[in-house]
Order: structure tokens, then sequence, then C-alpha cells
């Protein structure tokens, strides 16, 4: 199987007409871009947010809780398609084009070890909100992507991520932030 293609991308998220394989990406710190997709709910007044654990064999944050759906935009594709895509091949929601909200991007840099190896993030980040129905009992998830997907009061996790980080999250701040202003003005959930 060939390795993953990504656009290199500018400070915007623009394809620079270069791309970069995935590994030499995280070797290097070489910027592309993602698709986050967060699925909240209205629970009894409170907004809840759901989580996807992470599998174990992932190349950075092995078990962790992270966000709903989320994974990188493959060179050439554009960021609706892929969130289309992640939501359907993690969750098996097959969800419309019009039932994804793009909220914005937004940057995640940095380096740490993950297996004993050196892994560089640098990535824009296109964040979507999935405000349909989801039980998460009839969900179909990917075994080689995530163990399992669990609903948490969003306002917990951000409590949770916040310095000291509870360190059962690697959920991403700037994408937290984002869903938590987003689900404080909506209406629809």
């Amino acid at each position: 199987m060939a390795e993953e293609l990504f656009d290199i991308v500018d400070e915007n998220g623009n394809p620079t007409g270069e791309t970069v394989s995935r590994s030499e990406a995280h070797a290097k710190g070489i910027r592309h871009r993602t698709a986050h997709i967060w699925v909240i709910r209205d629970n009894e007044g409170k907004k809840e947010v759901l989580l996807q654990k992470r599998a174990l064999n992932k190349d950075s944050f092995p078990g962790k809780y992270d966000t709903s759906s989320a994974g990188h935009i493959q060179a050439g594709d554009e960021p609706l398609e892929s969130a289309l895509r992640e939501l359907s091949e993690e969750l098996g929601i097959e969800a419309l084009a019009e039932q994804l909200h793009f909220v914005g991007t937004f940057f995640i840099g940095f380096e740490k070890e993950f297996h004993g190896k050196m892994f560089k993030d640098s990535e824009i980040a296109f964040v979507y909100v999935y405000e349909e129905k989801v039980d998460i009992s009839k969900l179909v998830v990917q075994k080689e992507e995530l163990e399992s997907v669990e609903w948490f009061d969003l306002e917990e996790v951000y409590k949770a991520c916040l310095p000291p980080r509870d360190d059962r999250f690697c959920v991403p701040m700037g994408g937290l932030e984002m869903i938590r202003k987003y689900a404080a003005g909506s209406n629809r959930i």
C-alpha cells in the first residue's frame, strides 16, 4: 500500500502546490491539513461531546481520548469531503454535506516522542460540527483507528484539558475552544 500524500499548506491552510508523505510530514514537522469533526448533543440541558479513545497502535497519543473523528486531508482532497469520509470510516456515520457545520480552522504544532520515535506535528485543522442524533451502540468503529467512543460533558472535558492537563485526554484545545463557543451560541442542539 502506497504511503499517504498530503498537500503542503501555507499558514492559512492553502495548498502550496507541493506534496509530502505522511512519514516525512511528521518526521520534519511540515505543515499539512486535517479535518476534525466534533459530534455534539444536548442532554438534559447540558452540552455533551462524543470522544473517541485512540487505538493503542496509533503513532501519536495512543489510548487517549480525542476529537470525535479526525483525519488527514489527502493531497488533492477538500476539507469537507475528508470530513465526511472520516466520519464514515471511523464511526460508520453516513453524513450529508449539509449536516456538517464548518466552524473554522486552528493550528496544531508540537514535538513529542511516541513509541520511542519523535513525532513533529504541524497542521491546520479544519473544524466541523455534527449535531444529528447518534446512538453510540449502533456505531461501527474502525478498530485500526480507535478502541471505543464515549459521551462526555463538554465543560468537564474543557476543565480536564486545562493545565495541569488530565492525561486521559489529547483533545486539542484550539478545537475544544471553538466547539464550546459554537455550542454556547447554538440553538440547533
